[in-house]
């Protein structure tokens, strides 16, 4: 971002959801990281300052969403695409299983923001190192879609409108639960 002269504005970056907007330089990766980033910012940004209770609540009838159900969905989503499709140990679904594909978006009572969220968190810490000693071309055959192959840039780029399009159901239910909106 540049003023009118074309010199760097002073003063801090901008942010949303509490990350630094991305940059419009840097190289393909970083540029890719940093856009996953502010999407997964945006997401924890939504779930911000609400209780147990208001994080399972399925603000938009007759849609049973819900903010935890989608923190838990992006939980096996990250764990799937960053771990699972490199087969690295530990990388099965948390929520869902191959006879309930949806239950991820599930919660219960027992289910409380505190333990998602951490887990959420761990899976992106996990999801940074499987990824960060590999190439963007690095190349990884789907483990149930046979002959399905993409490469960690795909990877990211699906990432990154996976998150764009469930942020957007978070805005929404975000504002059902307690009117507040944008970043």
């Amino acid at each position: 971002m540049t003023t009118e002269d074309g010199t760097a504005p002073e003063g801090p970056p901008l942010t949303f959801s509490g990350a630094p907007l991305p940059e419009g330089t840097g190289s393909e990766r970083q540029i890719l990281q940093q856009w996953l980033d502010l999407q997964r910012a945006t997401l924890a940004a939504k779930c911000e300052d609400l209780g147990d209770e208001e994080l399972r609540r399925a603000a938009a009838p007759p849609s049973a969403l819900t903010l935890l159900g989608l923190v838990r969905h992006m939980t096996d989503v990250e764990r799937h695409w960053f771990r699972g499709m490199w087969r690295e140990e530990d990388s099965a679904p948390l929520y869902r299983t191959p006879q309930a594909p949806d239950d991820d978006f599930v919660v219960t009572e027992a289910d409380t923001g505190e333990e998602t969220l951490a887990a959420w968190r761990r899976e992106i810490a996990r999801a940074r190192a499987s990824a960060a000693g590999r190439s963007l071309d690095e190349v990884a055959t789907h483990p149930r879609r046979t002959g399905w192959r993409m490469s960690l840039r795909w990877m990211y780029a699906h990432m990154i409108q996976e998150y764009a399009r469930h942020n957007g159901h978070a805005d929404l239910l975000r504002e059902r639960i307690d009117g507040k909106t944008g970043f």
